[in-house]
């Protein structure tokens, strides 16, 4: 199974403008947004190896 590594068209184009936005946070800013960002991650993570778990 080949794991699409790269992102499409549309996600660099979400990027860049996460890119512009980040760049006017401060640094308390920043690291809400980062720890929220990790949070997601690990939530995401969990529903993956549910999901698989199922399967």
């Amino acid at each position: 199974m080949d794991i699409p590594m790269e992102l499409n068209l549309e996600q660099k184009f979400n990027l860049k403008l996460y890119e512009e936005q980040i760049k006017r946070l401060n640094q308390e800013e920043s690291q809400k947004l980062l720890l929220e960002l990790l949070r997601q991650l690990m939530v995401k993570d969990n529903m993956i190896k549910h999901l698989l778990k199922q399967a």
